[in-house]
C-alpha cells in the first residue's frame, strides 16, 4: 500500500508541476486589459448550424440571430438537419434559414455535417463568397452585439476567434451548473489570458468564427473526430495559425442536467481527446520548435496529460483495493493516500469555481443562493471525470445526440438572473 500511495504522490507532483504555469492565467486578467479596436470594417458572414432533432430550440437561435446589432444583409443562415427524425427542417425554413437534410447513417457526427453544409454553401453562392464563418450549435443563444463585437476583432486580421460561452440553464441543477462554470472558467481564465499574453486560445465547440482563408488552406473541413473542435485547433495551431479570443462576443448554451446524458457527452470529449493525441501528438509537439511557439506546449498539457494521469492514478488504486481485499492488507494507508488526493483536488476545484463565480458574478443568471451553493458542487462535478476517464479506455465510444429541450428567449434566460 505504500507503493500505491507513493504513486499517488508522484501523479499529484506530476499534475502539480504540468499545470502550476495555469495560476499564471488566473492573475493576468487583473493586470492587463484588452487593447481597443483600431477600425472596424463591415464583412460578409455564413452562420453554421448543424443541428440533429433540435426543433425544440433551433428557431430560437435563428431569432436571436435576426436579432443581431448588425446588417442582416451581411448574414446568411444555413443549417444542415443532420439524420433529424423531427420536424427541425421546417422548423429551421420557417424561421429564416436555407436548409440542407442530410441522412448518413455511417459517418455520424459534427464534422461530416459541416463538411456537408460547407460544400452545399459553395456550390449555392459560388459568386459570392463569404468573407468568414460562424459555426454554431442548435441551442445557442446569442448576445445581441455577438457578430458586431466579432467582427471587430475580425476586422483587426484574427483568422480564427472564440468567444465567451455561458449557459442559460445555469441554474437547472448541480450538473449543469458544474458545465456553466466550467465553460465560463475557459473564457475568462484560460482564453483570455492567453489571448493578453499573446498566445494562441482554442476553439470550444460551439461559437467560433474562422476566415474563408483557414477552409481554402486546410482543403475544406476535414475535422470528422469525436471532438471535431478540439481537433480544428490542434491542426490550425501546428500549422502557424493563431486562435483569437473576443471576450466582449457571448453567446448562451443549454447544459446537460441528468448524469446520464453528462455520462455520455464526457465519454465522447474524453475519446475524442485520446483521438487527437494519437493523430497530432508528435506532430505538435514538433510545432513547439517548428513554430518557436508556446501555444503548442499549451495545447499538449491542456488537453491531454489530465486523462492519461486521472486514469492511471484512478486504475492503479482500482488495482491497490482489490490487492489489499484479496491478499488481506491493510487499506488504511491507501484509504488516507486516496483521500488527501481527493481533497487537494476538490480544494483546487473549488478555489477555482469560487474566483470564477465571483468575477463572473454578474453573467451568471440565477439566484445568488444558487450561485454560492454551485461552487461547492463544482468540485464534485469535475471530479466525476475520474470514473469517466478509466471506462473511457476500456469503451469504444461513439458520437451519440445530446437532448436540447429549454426553449427559452434570451430575455427570459437574463430573467432568471433578476435583470429585466
Amino acid at each position: 500500500m505504500k507503493t500505491v500511495s507513493f504513486i499517488n504522490y508522484v501523479i499529484a507532483v506530476i499534475f502539480f508541476v504540468s499545470y502550476s504555469y495555469q495560476l499564471l492565467y488566473l492573475v493576468v486578467p487583473f493586470f492587463r486589459k484588452s487593447k481597443p479596436e483600431k477600425y472596424t470594417k463591415m464583412h460578409r458572414f455564413a452562420i453554421l448550424i448543424a443541428a440533429r432533432n433540435e426543433e425544440a430550440v433551433i428557431s430560437q437561435l435563428i431569432e436571436s440571430i435576426h436579432n443581431q446589432n448588425y446588417p442582416s444583409r451581411l448574414i446568411k443562415i444555413f443549417v444542415v438537419a443532420d439524420n433529424c427524425t423531427d420536424n427541425t427542417a421546417a422548423a429551421a425554413r420557417e424561421a429564416g434559414a436555407v436548409v440542407w437534410e442530410r441522412f448518413n447513417r455511417k459517418k455520424v457526427g459534427k464534422g461530416y455535417a459541416l463538411d456537408l453544409l460547407l460544400k452545399q454553401i459553395e456550390k449555392a453562392c459560388p459568386d459570392k463568397p463569404f468573407d468568414g464563418y460562424f459555426v454554431f450549435d442548435a441551442d445557442n443563444l446569442l448576445d445581441e452585439n455577438y457578430i458586431a463585437e466579432m467582427n471587430k476583432s475580425f476586422s483587426q486580421g484574427h483568422r480564427i476567434i472564440t468567444s465567451c460561452r455561458n449557459s442559460k440553464n445555469y441554474g437547472s441543477n448541480w450538473i449543469s451548473a458544474g458545465y456553466a462554470l466550467w465553460f465560463l472558467r475557459e473564457s475568462q481564465y484560460l482564453n483570455r489570458p492567453r489571448a493578453l499574453l499573446g498566445t494562441s486560445c482554442a476553439v470550444s465547440g460551439t461559437g467560433f468564427l474562422f476566415h474563408r482563408d483557414i477552409l481554402e488552406k486546410s482543403g475544406g473541413w476535414k475535422y470528422y473526430l469525436l471532438t471535431e473542435d478540439i481537433e480544428f485547433s490542434i491542426h490550425n495551431i501546428i500549422n502557424g495559425e493563431k486562435i483569437a479570443y473576443c471576450e466582449s462576443a457571448m453567446l448562451y448554451d443549454e447544459q446537460p442536467t441528468r448524469f446520464s446524458q453528462s455520462w455520455i457527452q464526457r465519454m465522447r470529449w474524453a475519446k475524442g481527446n485520446i483521438q487527437v493525441c494519437q493523430k497530432y501528438g508528435m506532430a505538435l509537439i514538433r510545432s513547439i520548435f517548428r513554430n518557436r511557439s508556446f501555444s503548442g506546449y499549451d495545447m499538449i498539457i491542456t488537453f491531454f496529460p489530465a486523462i492519461f494521469l486521472t486514469a492511471l492514478s484512478g486504475i492503479i488504486n482500482l488495482v491497490g483495493a482489490a490487492y489489499a481485499l484479496f491478499f488481506d492488507e491493510n487499506l488504511i494507508v491507501l484509504i488516507r493516500s486516496l483521500g488527501q488526493s481527493l481533497f487537494n483536488a476538490y480544494l483546487m476545484f473549488f478555489i477555482i469555481g469560487v474566483i470564477t463565480t465571483i468575477t463572473e458574478w454578474k453573467h451568471i443568471y440565477c439566484s445568488a443562493f444558487k450561485k454560492i451553493g454551485y461552487t461547492f458542487t463544482f468540485p464534485l462535478f469535475m471530479l466525476t471525470y475520474i470514473p469517466i476517464t478509466i471506462v473511457t479506455l476500456f469503451k469504444k465510444v461513439e458520437w451519440k445526440p445530446i437532448e436540447h429541450r429549454e426553449s427559452i428567449t434570451l430575455k427570459e434566460v437574463r430573467k432568471a438572473g433578476g435583470q429585466a
